[in-house]
């Protein structure tokens, strides 16, 4: 069983191999990267903002225990 797992292992990392995508160098110049970065900065920062006055309360709070429970309580008593 050794060797048969020890195949289907080396199967595997071949296979991993040829799927790797080597990824291109980054070509950009030094102020296109600080450019990015700052678009990057505004936009993350845009998603701390609370949410907007219409929007709508969670569900989950407003939720009441089922009608049946009651009466599951009361019978287990």
């Amino acid at each position: 069983m050794n060797k048969r797992l020890e195949k289907r292992h080396k199967r595997q990392v071949a296979r991993a191999r040829q799927r790797v995508k080597v990824s291109e160098p980054d070509v950009r110049t030094p102020e296109q990267l600080s450019a990015a970065r700052e678009v990057s900065r505004s936009v993350a920062g845009r998603h701390a903002t609370p949410h907007a006055p219409y929007s709508t309360q969670p569900i989950r709070g407003l939720a009441a225990p089922a009608a049946d429970s009651a009466a599951k309580a009361e019978a287990e008593s």
